[in-house]
């Protein structure tokens, strides 16, 4: 990274062609953590893993943190690391998630450094499948963040299942309005699941409804995984599935295994990220486990 930011974002990101197979790993928020933490965290998945982005999970609430956001733009910064960032619906209702956006869009206009990190931003997770707003409402928020964001260049999206478009009739208004698809890969939960290495046609059929109904948009696997056990929320919905580390490591060699393929998707390739970084995070997902110990080794083509 430069001293310090330039004068324009023109020309500073790489050209999306390039950004297919990993591109890193989702990262929890909800501990608020430590600036020293983000940075630590955040230059392992750059440096050990060649990971190019951190995409944020869940939400940081606690009060008196307005200036939270500023500590993922310095750490990112400082690691040389790009954020997808999240505006935090969460699973209980409520409008906490206005508080959110509108955090998050100030801080994105205040810190200089912001748009030199935030690669994008997302409504999520899956407020579609989830119900939040209705398709139009959300498809008018997602026009309004790009409007807000225009001149920090800035694009927006959502971050959902595609059976969260296609149980809203395909959701083409949100379709229409998002700069790039941020699609959600959890074929553990299909009702024909097995195991890992079995899930590629899962995969492919998801997948191939992006790539059909998406415009021709940029596609990434945001909210993609194999959990490493199972527990209440997370349960199988295949009497065959299986959960346990063999199967997340065979789901994950799945995926690089295809790096050829995703490059070749249209839009510019397929990048997808690991859900989630640590176990610490979402039980079972990660690739850490709770002693911060690697589960399996770890390294996941980022080009081919």
């Amino acid at each position: 990274m430069p001293s310090s930011p330039p004068s324009s974002v023109s020309d500073w990101w790489c050209d999306q062609g390039s950004e297919y197979g990993f591109v890193g790993f989702s990262y929890e928020v909800t501990a608020c953590q430590s600036v020293n933490t983000l940075r630590t965290d955040f230059k392992n998945i750059r440096e050990t893993f060649k990971g190019r982005y951190v995409r944020l999970y869940g939400a940081c609430d606690n009060e008196g943190e307005s200036s939270w956001g500023d500590n993922i733009v310095e750490a990112a910064w400082d690691a040389g690391i790009g954020v997808h960032a999240l505006i935090w619906f969460g699973f209980d209702g409520g409008n906490e998630w206005m508080t959110r956006r509108d955090s998050l869009l100030a801080s994105l206009h205040s810190n200089p450094k912001a748009q030199f990190v935030t690669r994008a931003v997302q409504f999520g997770s899956e407020p579609l499948f989830d119900q939040v707003l209705g398709v139009s409402a959300l498809a008018t928020q997602v026009k309004d963040a790009i409007s807000n964001l225009a001149s920090l260049h800035i694009p927006v999206t959502v971050s959902d299942m595609a059976y969260g478009y296609q149980e809203n009739g395909g959701a083409k208004d949100v379709l229409d309005a998002i700069d790039l698809i941020d699609a959600h890969m959890l074929p553990f939960f299909s009702q024909q699941a097995s195991t890992g290495n079995q899930a590629w046609p899962l995969v492919l059929d998801d997948l191939n409804w992006f790539v059909s109904n998406g415009q021709g948009k940029k596609i990434i696997l945001t909210e993609n995984g194999w959990p490493s056990k199972t527990y209440s929320g997370v349960k199988a919905n295949s009497p065959k599935a299986v959960a346990n580390v063999q199967n997340e490591q065979e789901y994950y060699e799945l995926l690089d295994s295809k790096c050829s393929y995703f490059k070749t998707v249209p839009g510019g390739g397929v990048g997808w990220f690991w859900h989630i970084y640590s176990d610490n995070m979402e039980p079972g997902y990660g690739l850490y486990d709770t002693n911060n110990k690697l589960k399996f080794p770890f390294s996941p083509k980022t080009s081919c």
